[in-house]
């Protein structure tokens, strides 16, 4: 595996390798090569780094490594071949909030599922626009108010009849767990979209995604824009961490962003409670890690977006004072000599 799931921040070598990597600008390009033979036969060979893999046959609606390979070859989701076009499910403003069906669970790990909601048409979209979120209520029957959370969708913007969203179950969090304990076809109230950071090509050469737990979902969003357009060259380096490698998610599909754009995309994961096996950062984000892996605070044109748990936004960035207002920029970032303009916190 490349070095960037090998950090050792020891290692001199490594430290010139991300420095040099931080500082030069991006080549573009990505190193996967897809062929189509026909029908629903299709094949994806990647190449670059020794490894090959095809998929041959009808593609299976129910596999995710089926999903990703047809959808990343005819641009369509799988099982979709309506030319319909595609009505927003949410269109803010005073809409107000739209009840959707819970249509499947994935168990992910031990504490996290993957829930698909089903949009009101199937070839709705659901309209949120990069980066966004959504907004979620649930009222108890024994809550006085009922809770409100946001929640970034893991699926595309582009998928039409649905919309993915990535939950770990935190203890006493009353939305998370309301969300375990749902059986499909019960219903949630959703509103939005909730605008974030307005997203377009090539707005910065070079961006850095620091983040904690959950708070990767608004990250892999702004990643998945930037890679499924071609004429965005963004470079990025993602800093993830953990307490356990089991804990990190979309770990899949960030390495294949890895593989493919290798020259574009780097990812650095740090675990408070590493295996004895394993070979990345162990501990917290910390000054050091930062220090190596990220631009330098004078290069022009860069942007360093935060999002976790509170401990992360103080000790990185400090914290926002409130969802429409970012506060003053404190922690490493600002002892790095980073200013406030140079950072968002989501």
């Amino acid at each position: 595996m490349i070095a960037a799931r090998q950090f050792c921040r020891a290692a001199p070598q490594f430290q010139h390798n991300v420095r040099r990597y931080a500082t030069e600008g991006s080549s573009g390009g990505g190193m996967n090569k897809w062929v189509k033979w026909g029908g629903y036969t299709f094949g994806t060979i990647f190449v670059g780094f020794g490894v090959a893999r095809a998929l041959v046959g009808k593609p299976d609606p129910n596999s995710e490594e089926d999903r990703r390979a047809y959808e990343k070859l005819t641009g369509k989701k799988l099982g979709h071949t309506s030319d319909k076009p595609a009505q927003k499910t949410f269109k803010g403003g005073d809409q107000g909030w739209l009840d959707l069906k819970l249509e499947s669970v994935e168990q992910i790990n031990h504490n996290t599922k993957k829930f698909r909601f089903a949009l009101p048409d199937k070839d709705d979209v659901s309209g949120l626009e990069v980066a966004s979120a959504l907004l979620t209520k649930y009222k108890g029957p024994e809550m006085e108010k009922p809770v409100i959370r946001p929640y970034t969708p893991v699926s595309d913007e582009d998928s039409r009849g649905h919309l993915d969203l990535l939950i770990k179950r935190y203890p006493d969090g009353p939305m998370s767990e309301h969300l375990h304990s749902m059986e499909t076809n019960q219903r949630l109230d959703f509103k939005g979209p909730i605008p974030k950071y307005p997203w377009s090509p090539n707005k910065h050469d070079h961006i850095c995604l620091i983040a904690g737990g959950t708070g990767i979902t608004p990250m892999y969003q702004l990643c998945r824009a930037i890679f499924k357009n071609p004429s965005d060259k963004t470079k990025v380096t993602l800093v993830f961490g953990n307490i356990s490698e089991e804990d990190i998610l979309l770990k899949h599909e960030f390495e294949d962003l890895e593989n493919n754009y290798p020259q574009r995309f780097r990812a650095f994961y740090m675990l408070d409670k590493p295996a004895e096996e394993w070979m990345g950062g162990k501990g917290h984000i910390g000054l050091d890690l930062l220090k190596t892996v990220l631009p330098e605070p004078k290069v022009e044109n860069i942007k360093i977006f935060v999002c976790g748990p509170p401990g992360l936004y103080q000790a990185i960035s400090g914290a926002k004072k409130s969802p429409s207002d970012q506060g003053e920029l404190g922690g490493i970032l600002k002892e790095l000599g980073y200013s406030k303009d140079q950072v968002f916190k989501f």
